[in-house]
């Protein structure tokens, strides 16, 4: 597991455990939520980090209260966005002098982007994420997507062309509606987990590559 272990203030009587990775010459800082069923550790953030490590980009990933706690059982919204929140505080604290972004996998990316739309995150210059759960699997609906007209800062959304839990059309429309302030990039073949078959000539190591190429452009563009 890479990066420095760091604790997380949540309240007077609780911490969460974070992960630190601050290249040297940092542009920016990504603070990173995992998903429903994994925590920071997952092999899928790890790779994020290291990747964007390589590219300048510090990131700080934390785990949410109920995978603190040893359940896999997803916290509610409140809890969840309580967490994003003291982990972007912690972010701006321990990467002080450069650009904060924020966003997440899956679940983590949904509870990040439903506390900007509630109350704007601090300092945080746009948000990306990573495989959105537009609806559950085999139920196409949009009323996930519905905060997303209260986030008032530029995202990307980053999409496996595969992935059960986002239909193409649901998330074109979704993202197309949000007008300027939103980016939709469709990785070819991959599914949720950005895993791709291979009949697809794709690996999943150029599928990392790809994503990672895309979320650096895009923190380059939106960082002073």
């Amino acid at each position: 597991m890479s990066g420095k272990s760091v604790r997380i203030k949540l309240d007077e009587h609780k911490s969460l455990s974070g992960l630190l990775l601050m290249p040297k010459g940092a542009i920016a800082c990504y603070v990173l939520a995992h998903g429903a069923g994994a925590g920071m550790g997952h092999p899928f953030l790890e790779a994020v980090a290291d990747g964007l490590a390589a590219r300048q980009i510090a990131t700080l990933r934390y785990q949410f209260p109920s995978m603190e706690g040893g359940s896999k059982r997803p916290d509610k919204p409140e809890v969840a966005h309580k967490a994003v929140r003291a982990a972007v505080q912690a972010a701006a604290a321990l990467a002080p002098s450069v650009p904060l972004f924020a966003g997440g996998k899956s679940f983590g990316g949904r509870m990040t982007s439903q506390a900007q739309a509630e109350t704007p995150l601090p300092n945080v210059a746009g948000l990306i994420l990573i495989g959105f759960p537009l609806h559950p699997q085999g139920k196409p609906a949009l009323d996930r997507a519905e905060h997303l007209e209260q986030v008032n800062i530029s995202m990307l959304f980053l999409q496996g062309s595969r992935d059960a839990l986002a239909s193409l059309p649901l998330i074109t429309k979704v993202t197309n509606n949000l007008g300027k302030l939103a980016k939709l990039k469709i990785v070819e073949h991959a599914d949720h987990s950005f895993h791709v078959p291979v009949k697809s000539g794709t690996t999943d190591s150029q599928v990392m590559s790809e994503i990672l190429d895309l979320m650096a452009r895009f923190v380059s563009a939106q960082s002073p």
